[in-house]
C-alpha cells in the first residue's frame, strides 16, 4: 500500500522532471522541422531548376505577360509546401543574389548557359534551449541545383 507521504513525492518527481522531457521533447519536433524545411527546399530548388532549363513560362501567375523568372519562382513556390513564403529565401544564380525588386528576365540565363540556382533561407529557432546553439536564434542554410539550360526558342 502506497502511503501519502510517498504519493506526494511522486509529484514533486514529476514537477521537477515534467518540464525537461516537453524541452527535450520540443527541441526533437523543432529539429525535425529543420530538417524537413531543409530537404523541401532541396526540392523546390531542384524542381525550380529543371523549370529553369527549359525556357518556359506558362507558370507565370499574370497570364497576359508572363515572365519566365516569375515562372520559375513560382515552380519553387508550388513545390515547397508553403515553406517558401515562410523561409523567404534569397536567391542567387550564378553567384549574384537578386532580392525581389531585382528579379530581371534574364537571371536565369540563355539556352545552353550553365546555370547554379541557390536559394539561402533562414529558420528562427523557437525552443530556448535551441535557439543558444544558432546564432541570433537562426538556422541559416543553402540549398543549390546546378543544371545546363536547354536550347529553347
Amino acid at each position: 500500500m502506497i502511503s501519502k507521504r510517498q504519493s506526494g513525492a511522486t509529484i514533486v518527481e514529476m514537477a521537477i522532471v515534467a518540464p525537461v522531457f516537453l524541452l527535450v521533447l520540443l527541441a526533437l519536433v523543432e529539429f525535425s522541422m529543420m530538417f524537413f524545411a531543409t530537404l523541401t527546399m532541396q526540392y523546390a530548388v531542384r524542381e525550380g531548376a529543371r523549370y529553369a532549363i527549359t525556357g518556359q513560362r506558362n507558370l507565370d501567375p499574370n497570364t497576359a505577360s508572363q515572365q519566365r523568372y516569375l515562372a520559375v519562382i513560382q515552380s519553387i513556390r508550388d513545390n515547397s509546401l508553403g515553406m517558401y513564403d515562410r523561409l523567404q529565401p534569397v536567391i542567387s544564380v550564378d553567384g549574384k543574389a537578386y532580392s525581389a525588386k531585382t528579379y530581371n528576365e534574364g537571371m536565369f540565363g540563355a539556352a545552353g548557359n550553365i546555370i547554379v540556382l541557390k536559394l539561402d533561407c533562414s529558420w528562427t529557432v523557437t525552443t530556448p534551449m535551441l535557439a543558444s546553439f544558432f546564432k541570433d536564434g537562426k538556422y541559416n542554410f543553402a540549398v543549390a541545383a546546378t543544371m545546363r539550360n536547354e536550347y529553347f526558342p
